[in-house]
This record gives structure tokens, C-alpha cells and sequence, in this order.
């Protein structure tokens, strides 16, 4: 690492550098006194009043993101320029439809194919409406998986190898899988450890290095689901804990180092392949209740829903740069 960079890091981002990696400069330097160290910046401010809270996020190339806006049911691109456009609006669910939990209709995990189709999740508590959903570029939302009206589909994870999806009930504590051409669903994976412990269980999901990986918001886990060489789920592995509040969490590009968001307290971890974490981002950084992560190269994405502070949705970028 070159050693300006370290000379740049303060507090605790300073001893996670020497641990395992650096956030450097992704854009124009802020004042500190002005809101995010010189190392962070935003990308977008959203508009809280029209209901622009992101749940879930996902990277187009060229530097665009697309987000999923929980609470106002839209699909929507922000450039890298900050501009925001509406892809899709979901349909209101009927009438007396109560989404478990939350009660309100939840768009939640969202990923994004070679092609541009963009694979997204909607619950409800109406059976007519909560699954998997698909938008194919120029195209109109379509629902190609029922997912269970109980449940609260909420991460999503592509295996772009074996052309499958996997989805994180946060209420049946169960992954799902989900062949990227629709239909029925399978119920893959449940275990105690992705329950939920009062409020809501597996959260975000990942597939990586021949594994699923998932996330248990209540427990404060990260756990691990190998992937047999049937397809089947292997023995949960829990690989880290003490991460109580995790939302959604990305993989840096370093071996299973990876990056969580911690939404009720502000932060964002840095969770080292043997579990250990410290926190590397705070509401300091400009961090709203941060829901959830995306790495693209040397650089990390973070969405603000400021579903506690209420003040300001963000999208938030940092470079990433492996240690030495």
C-alpha cells in the first residue's frame, strides 16, 4: 500500500487498514466539517418525501447503480451523476393485504443479469402479488415466481454459473432457489440459525466460492451454505457473529473478506475472513441506516434508507484497496 494512503486514515478505519484494506478517495474531497471524510463520497442525495428510501442495490457498468425503493414499490436507476429515473412501479396490493412484519408492501433484494433483466423481490401478504419479479430492459414488470404470502422474501442472489436465484425469507427463515426462467420455487435450505429470533431472520445473501452465504439480522450471523456437487444445501456454517442489526453485506474481492451494513446503528463492518470486525463507516461518513451493499472492482457502494435517522436517503461510494 502506498504510504500516503496510510498516512490519510484516522481512528478505527486506520486500524482496519492495517488489518486488511484501505477506503481511498472515490471522488472530489469533502471538508470533514462538512459532512463525510475526503475518502467518502455521495453520489446521490434521495428525496425522502417521495418516498426514495433504498432497500436493495445492484451495479450496471459504466458506474450507474439500480436500487429497489422499499416502501413506494419503484425500481429505479441512479446514474453515476446522481440522477435518479423510475424503471417500474409494482402494483398496489388489494385491499386488507397486510405484509408480514412490516405490514406495508416491501420491495426488497434486486440483481441484474449480462443482458440487463433485473431480477427483484415483492412481498405483500397477498398471494397474488408476492414472489419473484423480472424486468427485462424496454420491458414491463412481470412476476415469474409465487413465493408463500407469509414470508418476507427479502435478499436476492444470482448464480450467473448455474443460472439459478436464491432468496432469503426473512420470516420463514428459509432460502429459496429459483431457476432464472421462473417457476416453482424450491425450498433449498432452513435451519435454525436463518430463523428469526423476534423480528426478522435471513437477510442478505451472496453466492460465492461454491457456497451460499446469508446473513441473520436478529442473530447477528454470517452464515455459510456450502453447495454440494448434487445442488443440494450442505451443513450451515456460522462464520461470523456479534453483527447484530446486519442488513445486506458484499464481498471485497479478497478471499471471504467482506463489507456489512449494520442498519440501526449506523455502520458499516469490515468482517475478516475469521470473523473478526470492526467498524470501518459511521453516520460520521454520512451513513442513514445503511441497507445495503455492492463492490465493483476498487470500489463500494452503500445505500442509506434513513429508516430510523429520517433525514437523508444516500447512495454512498469508497474505493476499496486490498492491504499489503
Amino acid at each position: 500500500m502506498p504510504p500516503f494512503l496510510t498516512r490519510t486514515r484516522t481512528g478505527v478505519l486506520a486500524s482496519a487498514v492495517a488489518a486488511a484494506f484501505a477506503v481511498t478517495a472515490a471522488g472530489p474531497a469533502t471538508p470533514a466539517a462538512a459532512g463525510p471524510r475526503p475518502d467518502v463520497r455521495f453520489v446521490a442525495h434521495l428525496d425522502i418525501a417521495a418516498g426514495q428510501r433504498p432497500e436493495n442495490i445492484t451495479l450496471e457498468p459504466g458506474g450507474g447503480a439500480v436500487v429497489t425503493f422499499a416502501y413506494s414499490r419503484q425500481v429505479a436507476r441512479i446514474g453515476p451523476e446522481g440522477r435518479v429515473r423510475v424503471l417500474a412501479t409494482l402494483p398496489a396490493p388489494p385491499a386488507g393485504s397486510a405484509t408480514p412484519v412490516l405490514s406495508s408492501p416491501f420491495l426488497g433484494g434486486i440483481v441484474r443479469a449480462h443482458d440487463g433483466t433485473l431480477y427483484f423481490l415483492y412481498a405483500t401478504g397477498s398471494s397474488d402479488l408476492t414472489g419473484l419479479w423480472r424486468l427485462r430492459p424496454g420491458g414491463t414488470p412481470q412476476r415469474i415466481a409465487v413465493l408463500p404470502a407469509d414470508g418476507l422474501p427479502n435478499g436476492l442472489a444470482l448464480d450467473r454459473h448455474e443460472h439459478r436465484l436464491y432468496v432469503a425469507d426473512s420470516v420463514l427463515g428459509t432460502v429459496w432457489r429459483v431457476p432464472v426462467t421462473g417457476g416453482t420455487p424450491t425450498r433449498w435450505a432452513t435451519a435454525p440459525a436463518l430463523a428469526a429470533g423476534g423480528f426478522l431472520g435471513a437477510n442478505g445473501i451472496k453466492v460465492h466460492h461454491g457456497a451460499v452465504w446469508v446473513s441473520n439480522l436478529d442473530r447477528g450471523t454470517v452464515l455459510r451454505i456450502p453447495v454440494t456437487r448434487h445442488g443440494t444445501a450442505g451443513a450451515v456454517e456460522t462464520r461470523a457473529t456479534g453483527l447484530a442489526g446486519i442488513d445486506d453485506f458484499a464481498f471485497t474481492g479478497r478471499g471471504d473478506t467482506l463489507l456489512a451494513a449494520i442498519n440501526a446503528d449506523n455502520d458499516v463492518a469490515l468482517v475478516e475472513s475469521g470473523g473478526r470486525h470492526r467498524t470501518v463507516l459511521t453516520g460520521a461518513d454520512g451513513l442513514e441506516n445503511p441497507t445495503s451493499l455492492a463492490v465493483r472492482g476498487t470500489t463500494a457502494y452503500i445505500a442509506s434508507g434513513a429508516y430510523f435517522t429520517d433525514d437523508d436517503p444516500n447512495l454512498l461510494a469508497a474505493r476499496i484497496v486490498p492491504g499489503e
